[in-house]
């Protein structure tokens, strides 16, 4: 049986990404750090390293209720601290007076460097203040070539991770049923709304999962799937919980307060 079944068919490389790192540990009983995850892709390394008697996995994003996090896989002997992860946490300064900068901004800025979402972890907004979680690697990178972000001139300095804005993900568990792991069926059930008005949001290109525009209706969802709908929010598939007796799948997920 192959493992990729399990799997989407787009996910192939990561998961061989995923068997290198996890061969790599057994060979040469070291440590590996990889690049932030999304919580779908974290999903999968938990599921390919799994209770390996020969390397364990943990994951960090440099702040509680983190949702893009790096891993790392390695040997039992090897004791974790969170410097491990290489993580720098970045405040923005700016003038709030006259600014106020928003999440599609800041990222678009970042991603406009010329590096890959993967070097970034969650950008943290609250009551004006804005930080940015990046890999240690590139983090004089960002601070020297990020100075405006939108119309607002700003300043990167870094700021240690216990100073991290908390950021409170208040997700309303509720379970539903779907006929399929289809992208429109999913949302059908998540949102209470017909599966035609479903489509409707996907033609429209108002769906996105894990921050990724969807186009095709018979997209397959999984675990750990982050989930949103432009004007009703965010949703989190959090767990599959089998069949009913009418052969449905029981479905639980979050919706984002």
């Amino acid at each position: 049986m192959s493992i990729y079944q399990h799997f989407r068919k787009e996910e192939k490389v990561f998961i061989d990404s995923c068997l290198q790192w996890r061969s790599y540990v057994e060979k040469y009983y070291s440590p590996k750090l990889t690049t932030f995850l999304t919580p779908r892709e974290q999903q999968i390394v938990s599921a390919l390293i799994g209770k390996n008697n020969e390397c364990k996995v943990q994951f960090f994003g440099g702040h509680v209720n983190a949702e893009r996090k790096r891993a790392i896989i390695y040997p039992e002997y090897y004791e974790l601290s969170d410097a491990d992860f290489e993580i720098t946490l970045l405040n923005v300064s700016y003038n709030q007076k006259f600014n106020e900068l928003q999440h599609r901004q800041i990222l678009g800025t970042l991603m406009s460097l010329g590096l890959t979402r993967d070097k970034f972890g969650d950008v943290l907004i609250g009551d004006g203040d804005v930080q940015i979680l990046v890999a240690e690697d590139i983090s004089e990178y960002v601070i020297t070539n990020v100075v405006k972000i939108g119309s607002a001139g700003v300043k990167l300095s870094r700021l240690q991770l216990v100073n991290a804005i908390l950021v409170e993900n208040n997700w309303q568990e509720s379970t539903t049923t779907a006929s399929s792991l289809r992208i429109d069926s999913i949302l059908s059930s998540m949102t209470n709304f017909s599966r035609n008005k479903a489509q409707e949001w996907i033609d429209s290109g108002k769906v996105k999962v894990n921050h990724e525009d969807i186009e095709e209706r018979d997209f397959e969802c999984g675990t750990a799937d982050l989930i949103s709908v432009r004007g009703l929010g965010r949703f989190k598939i959090i767990s599959i919980e089998g069949k009913t007796k009418k052969d449905k799948l029981r479905i639980k997920f979050g919706k984002l307060k």
